[in-house]
């Protein structure tokens, strides 16, 4: 966390410097093309770079209770993280949207030797403002949040990579049944994207109990871990260009 605030406050100065010369230098054009007031678009995440913040309760041998803190490994995945959009533009340079998308997201924990990997499928719904050149090439700003379910869930530990111990479930307990999150990001000129997301609840179920040789256990009593990812990907602009949208520019083009 405290790598990935400055990180994502840096992202948001950055592509918000970009967007905001690409909206100045958009109003200094003339006869710019007309934008859509509503369209259909698709995201593709592709590309989903995360790691997580793990707080732990250990209990050493002999000695209280204490808090371990650390950093989840890298995890790349590029599948399945896709979704689709429906966009709104007030204006040339401000907008709204919202949809729906489908995303692998987890952590990777490193313990002495021993290596787990857990992960969600999730689907969510993204809510979000854009602000830049609406136009469909146009380079924009996007910030915003939503809410993630997880319907699969996926955990496997090795210490030797080919002996692995691992198992699935359908809408598991073993995480909570909503994952809020935050997000920021940019849209480039040929469609590119790159966001930066934040879940700021507990990615596991603490409460969680599952039964070992008929003894009630709690894998995951005690963590609080709060997953942090990047993305590059590419928004693509379903809708085609009708001339009944060219009438509204006049009005657009004045906001």
């Amino acid at each position: 966390m405290k790598l990935f605030l400055p990180a994502l406050l840096t992202t948001y100065l950055f592509i918000s410097g970009a967007s905001a010369a690409e909206m100045a230098d958009s109003v200094t054009k003339k006869n710019q093309e007309p934008i859509q007031k509503f369209y259909v678009g698709g995201g593709l995440d592709g590309a989903l770079f995360s790691s997580a913040t793990i707080e732990k309760i250990a209990f050493p041998a002999g000695g209280s209770p204490v808090t371990v803190n650390s950093t989840a490994r890298l995890r790349f995945s590029y599948i399945i993280n896709t979704g689709v959009s429906f966009n709104f533009n007030f204006g040339r340079h401000i907008g709204a949207f919202t949809g729906i998308d489908i995303k692998n997201i987890g952590f990777i924990e490193n313990m002495n030797s021993l290596i787990t990997k857990r992960r969600t499928y999730n689907v969510g719904v993204p809510v979000g403002i854009k602000i830049g050149n609406m136009h469909k090439k146009g380079t924009y700003l996007f910030l915003g949040g939503g809410a993630d379910v997880p319907i699969n869930y996926r955990e496997k530990s090795y210490v030797i990579r080919n002996q692995k111990s691992k198992f699935n479930e359908w809408f598991s307990e073993r995480t909570p049944h909503i994952m809020p999150y935050v997000f920021v990001g940019m849209r480039l000129h040929k469609g590119f994207t790159v966001k930066a997301q934040y879940y700021p609840n507990n990615y596991l179920n603490p409460d969680f109990q599952t039964m070992v040789s008929a003894i009630p256990y709690k894998p995951y009593w005690g963590y609080n871990v709060h997953l942090m990812q990047l993305s590059f990907g590419y928004s693509m602009h379903y809708s085609k260009k009708h001339d009944a949208v060219k009438k509204q520019v006049s009005g657009l083009n004045t906001m």
